[in-house]
């Protein structure tokens, strides 16, 4: 299951965010700290379900299908609040930096409207510049990795030098528990031309941040979107941060819970929402819709909640879905079930992974594949495409 970690400093909507995105119950508060043990749920990306495409009823078993739009489960963890100094122990940073080992990409929400200070106190509307933020999260993560690496680097130097060890392999050792291959560190040492005993601290943090970049991407997320002071920000953080996603978790958390009490019809990642019965609305509750649909949606095509989940997964990670299937001709398993899971995997993998992905055994016995939808045979270097449907023969 992939895993995705929610970051940020106390106090921006983290577990606000984590709620509306796995419908739990997290407490909220508007003070640090209120997070302390990590939480995890499962939440859901979205993609098309081949389902409307060939005109057929399908029922999952690792996922949902609503209106021709699959569901996929990836699974969240909202860790304590990051503040400076955590890769030395300020706060809870030890704590909050060990239950990101295993994520494969950080979700950074920021407070985009500046209310909070660098340690998630309460402040001034605009009165803080959560640019400050990004940089010192980032640079608390890239401390952290340095701290690993750096703590035996001296005596690993002499060991790699008189036995003429392979560098990318020792590190990768050094990072066990990381979450990050080898191969992930074979790229990032590629930029640092000088003997490895001659590497200063500064080419540490080199290789450190090329590897945060391949191995655990990050996705900033603009939280408190629809606040006064928030544009501004939103506008100058884009030019450094083009990918940046502006966000409102409470709108989703609001139009969810409105969704539940059946007054609207609205699915995560909808730009807009239908009133179904206005006559059970109060005055409150219509003026907040209204300001969801002004402030949040018509401006930013979206709550981001569910943007920010599909931009981490498709685009940060590079992934793809793909439907197995036993019988490619009626697109079932064994059971029946019709194109019954929804698996993601990296792009440019062959069905011979997706064996693997699917099972160790069915990966050793792997002979070819066959493509479900043109009923061809496709060999074991065939690269799949998003929303392939594929039987795996075995022998």
């Amino acid at each position: 299951m992939v895993q995705i970690a929610i970051t940020g400093k106390p106090n921006v909507g983290k577990s606000s965010f984590f709620n509306c995105a796995t419908s739990s119950g997290v407490e909220t508060a508007n003070y640090p700290f209120t997070t302390i043990d990590a939480n995890k749920a499962m939440a859901n990306v979205k993609d098309v379900c081949p389902c409307s495409e060939l005109d057929i009823d399908c029922n999952p078993r690792n996922s949902k299908c609503i209106d021709g739009v699959r569901y996929i489960p990836v699974e969240l963890i909202d860790v304590a609040g990051l503040v400076p100094g955590a890769h030395e122990g300020k706060g809870l940073g030890n704590k909050f930096l060990d239950e990101l080992r295993q994520a494969k990409v950080f979700i950074h929400i920021i407070d985009a409207s500046g209310s909070t200070d660098e340690e998630g106190r309460p402040v001034e509307e605009g009165s803080h510049d959560p640019m400050e933020d990004i940089t010192f999260l980032e640079e608390e993560i890239v401390m952290w990795f340095y701290g690993i690496l750096k703590k035996n680097w001296s005596k690993l130097s002499r060991k790699i030098s008189a036995e003429k060890l392979d560098v990318s392999k020792v590190i990768y050792e050094q990072l066990s528990g990381t979450g990050i291959k080898i191969e992930d560190v074979v790229e990032a040492k590629r930029t640092i031309d000088s003997d490895l005993r001659n590497w200063s601290d500064d080419d540490i943090k080199l290789l450190v941040r090329n590897l945060l970049k391949i191995a655990k991407p990050m996705l900033i997320v603009a939280n408190k979107a629809d606040l006064p002071s928030s544009k501004k920000n939103i506008e100058r953080i884009k030019k450094e941060y083009p990918n940046l996603i502006p966000a409102s978790a409470e709108s989703e958390l609001a139009l969810i819970n409105a969704t539940k009490k059946d007054l609207i019809d609205y699915k995560p990642g909808d730009k807009d929402f239908t009133i179904l019965k206005e006559d059970k609305l109060n005055e409150n509750q219509k003026k907040a819709l209204e300001h969801i649909k002004v402030n949040i949606l018509e401006k930013y095509g979206g709550t981001g909640v569910q943007t920010a989940l599909n931009e981490a997964i498709f685009k940060l990670l590079n992934l793809i879905v793909v439907y197995p299937v036993e019988d490619q001709h009626k697109f079932t398993d064994n059971k029946e079930n019709v194109l019954p899971d929804a698996i993601l995997i990296e792009k440019g993998s062959t069905p011979r992974n997706l064996a693997y992905t699917i099972h160790s055994d069915i990966g050793d016995k792997f002979m070819h594949a066959v493509d479900g939808r043109k009923n061809i045979r496709v060999g074991s270097d065939y690269q799949l495409l998003n929303g392939d449907i594929i039987s795996i023969i075995t022998n």
